[in-house]
């Protein structure tokens, strides 16, 4: 059931500067509460799962259980290992690998992916499913499914996730509010990044009045790292490039992490997903950028930018998506290839919009 290609405007029902529409909540509160009693559910998140794609989906699929769906399953593309740092997430019980997910459930719901192609070879479900909700906050959400809940303004998927058990009566524990709690604190970065308004706070207040304990949860997804790592890192930034005349002189640094490095250090891959947080305080970068080798000629690229630059138009021209502020894409050649093709890309993506976006704050003059 997968949509076809058209505008934002005509890929769902609500402005995309908006959020969802009120037919949009509708036909998905329909799609829910119209499952019959064996009803399969399949929840997708998309392929290296992060804090966010996980605790929303995790936290879904316990509201999910509350409403009484017992034949669910929650998965995600790609080898079937959690990263450490969500290990203890509630919830995790129904996660089963790609390979023995529902061939044709009754209902799909898909989290934090932009585009079908997060989704890897869970893709065929769309089409198998009865039908598909999709909850997303990317600005570059291409449309894809049958019911579209993305809201570019969100903080977080959790936020749509949260808004959509509200719309189905489902009360938040400390188990469902875990998950979600996670997703928005991961995806505002502790709450330090622009997307978080009041109604972040209003709701975090909301997911912590259940009992959860921030500072547990902080120090599980934040504060800890295998030494291993902590030398990694070390090893990786040491070798990072500052080139201040890149993106028309807003600068640019960048760095990669090789599967040597990560051999070398007997690490696993997720370990570099915070690595972009070290990168991108440099005083005299807009943007950072980090390479992480996921093959012989691949590498999964994050970028982030402080505001002058916007790093989605980037992403999207280079065959990926995300946000003005955070973005990303799969790349090709070697690693002075791939970041030749974002220096070009840099060059057209200026916004023109306020600096200091995040919670590293640039000295640079605009």
């Amino acid at each position: 059931m997968t949509a076809a290609p058209g505008t934002a405007d005509e890929l769902r029902t609500g402005s995309p500067s908006a959020g969802p529409g009120e037919d949009d909540w509708a036909a998905a509160v329909a799609a829910v509460r119209g499952l019959p009693a064996d009803a399969r559910v399949l929840l997708i998140c998309h392929v290296n799962p992060d804090g966010d794609a996980l605790g929303s989906m995790l936290g879904f699929g316990l509201g999910l259980r509350r409403l009484g769906v017992h034949r669910l399953q929650a998965t995600f593309p790609g080898p079937p290992e959690v990263p450490e740092p969500f290990r203890w997430l509630p919830g995790l019980d129904l996660l089963v690998p790609a390979d023995e997910a529902y061939p044709d459930p009754d209902l799909v719901v898909c989290f934090d992916a932009a585009s079908e192609s997060r989704l890897g070879d869970l893709v065929d479900r769309l089409d198998t499913a009865g039908t598909s909700i999709v909850l997303d906050h990317h600005a570059s959400n291409t449309g894809f499914g049958a019911v579209h809940l993305v809201d570019p303004t969100a903080a977080a998927t959790s936020v749509v996730a949260e808004q959509l058990l509200s719309r189905l009566d489902v009360p938040l524990d400390a188990e469902i509010a875990t998950g979600l709690y996670v997703a928005l604190t991961t995806d505002t970065g502790s709450f330090r990044f622009a997307a978080t308004t009041p109604e972040v706070h209003r709701l975090a207040a909301r997911l912590l009045a259940t009992g959860l304990h921030p500072g547990d949860i902080s120090r599980e997804v934040f504060d800890t790292r295998p030494f291993g790592a902590v030398r990694l890192f070390g090893e990786v930034l040491g070798r990072a490039r500052l080139e201040p005349e890149a993106a028309a002189g807003h600068g640019l640094v960048w760095t990669d992490a090789t599967l040597d490095d990560l051999a070398r250090h007997d690490q696993q891959p997720y370990v570099l997903e915070s690595l972009i947080d070290s990168v991108r305080c440099t005083a005299e970068a807009d943007v950072a950028c980090v390479l992480k080798q996921v093959g012989p000629v691949e590498w999964a690229v994050s970028m982030r930018s402080k505001g002058a630059v916007d790093v989605s138009a980037v992403a999207v021209a280079l065959g990926g998506g995300g946000h003005r502020f955070a973005a990303g894409f799969t790349g090709s050649g070697d690693a002075e290839q791939v970041i030749a093709r974002i220096r070009v890309e840099l060059a057209g993506a200026l916004t023109g919009g306020p600096a200091h976006a995040d919670g590293c704050r640039s000295s640079r003059t605009r």
